[in-house]
């Protein structure tokens, strides 16, 4: 399904095409971390990424809880941002041999998917309370702000010494 398929056609077929979206996407980062936390060696970064993995299962679950109150099945879609942000991730820490170095770059990596993960859920939780579902807004909001917190906690990792040292 394109952004401007036939299958669209309402402001609530959006809204469920995005969620299935970021469903794909929450799923793919689950699967994609341990492999950034195997590689990671400062134990603070292996660590907040071993606890993100924990966070991501409560932002699906979460998401099959907004799929179930809207009334959709919960099902993803592939999403092709994603796809390419995890595979840049994975190309550049295989390229990248020092590993004071390679830790900078997965928290780079981390963070571009955050990035993406922020800009879904702060749309989908407009969305949700443009559609009079403030319900599916709540739960959507919650992980917004996890993953705000996720970027936040990154940042501060990098600049307390990660950053320092791959220079």
């Amino acid at each position: 399904m394109g952004l401007f398929s036939k299958d669209i056609e309402t402001m609530d077929d959006l809204f469920v095409h995005q969620l299935q979206d970021i469903y794909y996407a929450e799923k793919q980062i689950h699967k994609s971390l341990p492999k950034m936390i195997e590689k990671a060696t400062d134990p603070t970064l292996k660590q907040g990424l071993e606890a993100h993995r924990a966070e991501t299962e409560g932002h699906i679950a979460r998401l099959e809880q907004v799929f179930r109150q809207h009334g959709a099945e919960a099902k993803a879609v592939t999403c092709p941002a994603i796809d390419g942000i995890l595979k840049e991730a994975d190309e550049v820490a295989g390229e990248v041999a020092d590993k004071r170095v390679l830790d900078a770059a997965i928290i780079a990596a981390a963070q571009a998917v955050e990035h993406y993960e922020i800009t879904r859920y702060g749309t989908l939780a407009a969305w949700a309370k443009q559609l009079g579902r403030e319900d599916c807004a709540a739960l959507l909001q919650q992980n917004l702000d996890e993953e705000y917190a996720a970027d936040d906690k990154l940042s501060k990792l990098a600049q307390s010494g990660i950053n320092r040292k791959a220079a």
